[in-house]
């Protein structure tokens, strides 16, 4: 089917500078990082504002977050793109194990296992991702995830392993 102009929708959206959240990393716990986060008090990434999710709750190696998919994040085939849940999936097990680092201390995703379960659209409403560390040793962390809807519905679940980056030795 020819595509017409009629059929084009818009979407505009805008973000904060990821760059003074990135220095608050430095001086802040993963788990006071978070929560500031959760505030608004340290801008979100600017992916969060693309996907259009947010960060719902964090705790003690627990952080969840929500969205409600639209029709933005479709595939050609009239549901939501992996890419999403893959997305809510890394950002909630990363972000649990986040909250179990110190001050200074990074992480970087080096393993994501996600298995798809049943498949979205936007009559799934809001959904909810939820992510708890598994286990957080001194350079690895795993965690796990679940995305569901209100109703409980699993859309899919998966693990990420993190990659602990210690802060960089100071000379002297």
């Amino acid at each position: 089917m020819p595509h017409s102009a009629d059929d084009t929708r818009t979407r505009r959206y805008g973000w904060r500078d990821p760059r003074p959240g990135a220095a608050a990393a430095q001086r802040m716990s993963g788990l006071d990082y978070m929560t500031a986060m959760m505030k608004g008090e340290i801008a979100a990434g600017p992916i969060m504002d693309t996907l259009a999710f947010r960060l719902a709750a964090v705790g003690d190696g627990f952080a969840a977050f929500e969205c409600e998919p639209k029709e933005f994040a479709y595939n050609a085939l009239g549901s939501v793109h992996g890419g999403l849940p893959a997305t809510l999936i890394d950002s909630a097990a990363s972000c649990a194990v986040h909250t179990k680092l110190p001050a200074g201390t990074g992480y970087t995703t080096v393993n994501l296992a996600v298995d798809m379960i049943k498949p979205i659209t936007e009559a799934a409403g809001t959904l909810r991702c939820e992510g708890r560390v598994v286990r957080a040793g001194n350079r690895i962390a795993v965690a796990d995830a679940e995305l569901k809807g209100a109703d409980g519905t699993l859309y899919a679940r998966g693990s990420a392993t993190c990659l602990i980056l210690p802060p960089p030795k100071r000379p002297g």
